[in-house]
């Protein structure tokens, strides 16, 4: 008898939210010792295990490079828990001795896990890390173009938490993933929080099913080049960071402003970098490419400038690492102003760091509000300026935004979910860690006593006599009446 897969697909993520609430009743009674022993067990594998995810993500979404995949895994596993691994996540976390207030760490509960196809294996290791750190169980619902993977990099990741004390069923994966057993996983009573990265249909479903929500807006990220740029500098870096595993990353940059006094010098470095600009006729192709009935077309997503070119019927240079276009227009109308998660970058010419600025916020408030903006200059009050201007929750300064957003190359918290804040519909504007899967319970003990304030009714209607003098009573009154009468009668 035939099953019908999504009736299937919605039991298994059931059965697993089951699971996953019997393993978290377990790992919430751990200590931090406890706790801290099956992260590291887990950081380590998956490190391990780095590059065989790689191969198994490209392999089947057929987007980005195994090299790249790999150092993504690495940095998921690598320097997530570095960051975190020192982080108290148990009892009682902190003391203000001043105030008298303790903070206590509780955990969430469940975690829904919602996986993209272009980061799948990372965002797995990240998003189990941090779940773990916290104490909760989580349940990852994959992208079905990434289920294989996902699924290995999760059984990786259950397995050495195991090996560790961690109880069974504490990380697990939706086998075989449908809409509709996202949908379930999303908006099952079990469910607690959910933790999306994925498409803006799926982030949109996250906020709407009435549960606590980490959602991740697009990034159609803008970079300026200023006058006072090391020129050299920011092209090497910008060619790097939209580069990487081919653009997949949603930091990543999605268009270049240049001032006109530097253009031509930032055309040249661009093209000694590995970058082709196109002609007028190539862009008409490569436009045609980019979008597919209004939407980001998937056949573009995490492809080689060579594949683009194939795909466009143009022919490029073995060796161009990137395809540029001229724009001078934004909105949906110009796919090249849009977020193209591939090595397609658009060039904007401005006059000035005003017109730089309008010309970013437009492109921001076409499709990447609150994400990441990257600036590349030595003139600090440009900067300062520049930065203060920009509605977005990351300005990244002379670094390339895919790494510098996930706090690769920052200071920024390392971390593979990046909240938008409300300007991008998001409830967080930070890179999401453990304590943002936390409860927060205060202990606070009475420092001050509650004055008895008389109400504002008695108080206007009463004046307070000088500290000088005294109340006179009713009997003095009219002993004093009597007395002046009397004196009035002789």
């Amino acid at each position: 008898m035939m099953l019908d897969t999504d009736l299937e697909s919605v039991q298994e993520g059931r059965q697993l939210l089951q699971q996953a609430k019997l393993a978290q009743a377990k790992m919430r009674n751990m200590t931090q010792d406890e706790v801290d022993r099956i992260v590291h067990s887990m950081a380590q594998v998956a490190s391990q295990e780095a590059g065989r995810l790689a191969s198994m993500a490209v392999d089947e979404t057929g987007y980005g490079k195994v090299e790249d995949k790999l150092t993504k895994n690495l940095f998921a596993s690598r320097d997530v828990y570095e960051s975190i691994k020192a982080k108290k996540t148990v009892g009682i976390i902190s003391r203000n001795e001043q105030e008298q207030v303790w903070e206590v760490a509780e955990p969430v509960g469940i975690v829904a896990g919602i996986v993209p196809s272009t980061n799948p294996t990372s965002t797995a290791i990240f998003k189990a890390l941090i779940a773990a750190k916290s104490r909760n169980a989580i349940v990852f619902s994959p992208h079905p173009s990434a289920a294989k993977c996902t699924n290995e990099a999760v059984k990786v990741l259950q397995e050495a938490a195991q090996r560790a004390g961690a109880p069974d069923g504490l990380i697990s994966c939706v086998t075989n993933p449908t809409l509709a057993s996202a949908r379930e996983l999303m908006n099952h009573k079990l469910t607690d929080l959910i933790l999306a990265t994925g498409g803006t249909d799926m982030v949109k479903a996250a906020y709407s099913s009435g549960k606590p929500a980490f959602g991740v807006g697009p990034g159609n990220v803008p970079v300026y080049i200023h006058s006072s740029a090391n020129l050299g500098k920011a092209v090497k870096q910008i060619i790097q960071s939209k580069t990487f595993d081919y653009g997949t990353i949603c930091a990543s940059e999605q268009a270049i402003v240049v001032e006109q006094s530097i253009k031509r010098k930032v055309k040249r470095e661009l093209e000694s970098e590995g970058a082709y600009f196109l002609d007028e006729y190539e862009k008409k192709r490569i436009e045609d490419i980019i979008l597919v009935n209004g939407r980001l077309n998937p056949s573009i997503v995490g492809k080689s400038p060579q594949r683009l070119a194939e795909m466009a019927k143009i022919i490029i240079p073995e060796k161009a690492k990137l395809l540029i276009a001229e724009e001078t227009n934004v909105g949906k109308s110009h796919p090249f102003s849009l977020e193209k998660l591939s090595p397609i970058l658009a060039l904007y010419t401005v006059q000035d760091s005003q017109e730089a600025s309008n010309v970013c916020n437009e492109l921001l408030e076409l499709g990447g509000l609150g994400h990441t903006i990257g600036i590349h200059a030595e003139n600090q009050d440009i900067i300062e300026r520049f930065g203060l201007e920009q509605k977005v929750s990351r300005v990244i300064v002379n670094s390339g935004t895919t790494f510098g957003g996930i706090g690769a190359t920052t200071g920024i918290a390392p971390s593979m979910t990046l909240g938008c804040g409300t300007y991008g519909n998001n409830v967080s504007s930070d890179n999401i860690g453990p304590e943002h899967l936390l409860n927060t319970k205060r202990i606070a003990f009475g420092v001050r006593e509650m004055k008895n304030e008389h109400s504002l009714g008695e108080t206007s209607n009463q004046s307070t006599p000088p500290a000088n003098e005294r109340s006179i009573s009713r009997a003095e009154v009219m002993d004093i009446v009597k007395s002046v009468l009397q004196e009035l009668k002789l």
